[in-house]
């Protein structure tokens, strides 16, 4: 577990602070000016900074200079340790700190990959380690494996996002009903009627999707201009945080896809048992420790389209998602649903097997936090120093997610299952809202003249209709969507 008061200074007494401006407090490194921090990076022939400090710094220096500039800035400082070490001792120097810059490039790779898609990056990190590898055969094998690494990350993370693109560009999002068709061949409860299954495929997705969230696209998320440096063009680039925008919309599709199944059968007893189904899946997902799909069903189920059933409602039990309900209840900031996140979070501490591994935060909610820890606190000290006591905070709530997000998912997969749940055809929230008043008419004013405005909005109708029968009677051949998920899976 990370722990900044681990990081004092008494255990770099070796280190040679050049710059100077850097303050502790008890030990632990709480300010300091940029270039010192910077310069407490990099090793030397006697210093190794803590890996505490590495991920917190690489974490949060870009919310005050581009990753390329940063690492321009250690390939220099290392260039100059060289530069100056005592004349005739350069290949002795180089026996010395090699394994070091070695280490903490290996460090930077590892956990920040999405890095090194700049072009300028990729030339700094081959720059520095070509200087490291040359003349000792041994460096050079560790470089060559560094980099094959990296390119591997890369790769798949490409292709992992090509995927994506290609499940959006085939997910049909049906935004016109007039008409419900009288049978549905095929729902959800067809492809996959164990719950249990259902949220264990839901399962499996959460994680491949966390897998692939860099560390840096929290910060991303919240960069704005350094006050220092307000020339500096402001580092917020949409294609950081691709990733984490992918994952909050697929907490909203499965939302809409939990409503769309419940509000699309045509009986009433069918609607109720959609529910139930669920309220299992649900209740499933909270033992799994999937609480992100837990409260993507919650809100699902929650939608006014959904609610508004109270005739379906009627024939539904209740009582376990009453349960549930209350175990994501926002109040006191979501104070059960957190005491639920801290149990699942010591399971996985003392955990055997990956099964007990698994915790799945409700991401928003994680989102949140982290915003409001960054918003909260300046990023800069009134004297121009970095408030470093706020990145050790912040790096405690990634690093938490860091752990939680390389847990390898112990369930089979289910293809078929799997397939469904990407893309079969959801409504939106107009196209939700006639369904729901196809099969409850409007009860009041408000309703009624909603129903009216929806259903003479002068739009084509036909489409929708035959798209519903088309799209969810018939199953799609999506040949090439399983080989690509293969491939995505076998990186």
């Amino acid at each position: 577990m990370f722990d900044s008061s681990s990081y004092n200074r008494n255990l770099y007494q070796n280190k040679k602070d050049s710059c100077g401006g850097l303050y502790y407090h008890d030990n632990n490194l709480l300010s300091g000016s940029l270039e010192a921090l910077i310069q407490h990076l990099v090793p030397n022939v006697d210093y190794y900074p803590d890996r505490t400090y590495i991920f917190t710094f690489l974490l949060s220096s870009r919310l005050f200079m581009h990753p390329y500039e940063l690492m321009a800035k250690v390939c220099h400082l290392c260039t100059e340790q060289q530069r100056l070490s005592e004349p005739g001792l350069d290949k002795n120097w180089t026996q010395k700190i090699a394994p070091k810059i070695l280490q903490l490039l290996t460090e930077w790779t590892e956990t920040f990959p999405y890095d090194f898609r700049d072009e300028r990056m990729m030339r700094n990190l081959k720059g520095l380690a070509q200087r490291i590898a040359s003349g000792d055969e041994m460096y050079r094998k560790n470089v060559q494996q560094l980099l094959q690494t990296l390119i591997q990350k890369l790769a798949a993370v490409t292709q992992y996002e090509e995927v994506l693109t290609k499940i959006d560009a085939t997910t049909d999002h049906l935004t016109l009903l007039k008409t419900k068709p009288q049978s549905i061949q095929r729902d959800i409860i067809t492809v996959c009627n164990d719950p249990y299954v259902l949220a264990q495929q839901l399962t499996h997705i959460e994680l491949e999707r966390l897998s692939y969230i860099g560390p840096e696209e929290f910060i991303q998320a919240f960069v704005q201009k350094d006050p220092l440096n307000n020339d500096k063009s402001c580092y917020r680039d949409r294609t950081k945080t691709r990733n984490l925008e992918a994952y909050v919309e697929w907490f909203n599709r499965l939302s809409y896809l939990v409503a769309t199944e419940i509000c699309m059968p045509v009986k009433k007893k069918h609607r109720a048992r959609m529910i139930e189904y669920f309220i299992d899946v649900a209740r499933e997902c909270f033992n799994i420790g999937n609480f992100n799909s837990l409260m993507a069903i919650i809100s699902g189920m929650n939608m006014s389209p959904v609610s508004r059933l109270k005739k379906t409602w009627a024939k539904v039990k209740t009582a376990k998602f009453d349960i549930l309900e209350h175990q994501m209840d926002p109040s006191s900031n979501f104070y059960n649903y957190r005491t639920a996140l801290r149990g699942a979070t010591q399971r996985s501490l003392t955990a055997h097997s990956n099964r007990e591994k698994i915790v799945i935060p409700f991401f928003s909610l994680l989102i949140k936090d982290i915003y409001f820890l960054n918003e909260g606190c300046a990023n800069r000290l009134p004297n121009g120093h970095v408030n470093f006591e706020k990145f050790w905070e912040l790096a405690k709530q990634v690093s938490e997610f860091m752990t939680w997000k390389q847990v390898e998912c112990p369930f089979e997969s289910d293809w078929k299952v799997l397939q469904y749940l990407l893309s079969v055809p959801v409504f939106s929230d107009d196209a939700l809202y006639l369904a729901s008043y196809e099969s409850e008419g409007p009860e009041n004013h408000i309703e009624k003249d909603r129903w009216k405005t929806l259903s003479t909005s002068g739009q084509s109708l036909e489409h929708a209709t035959s798209a519903v029968a088309v799209l969810r009677g018939l199953p799609r051949a999506m040949a090439w969507f399983i080989f690509l998920c293969t491939e995505w899976h076998s990186e």
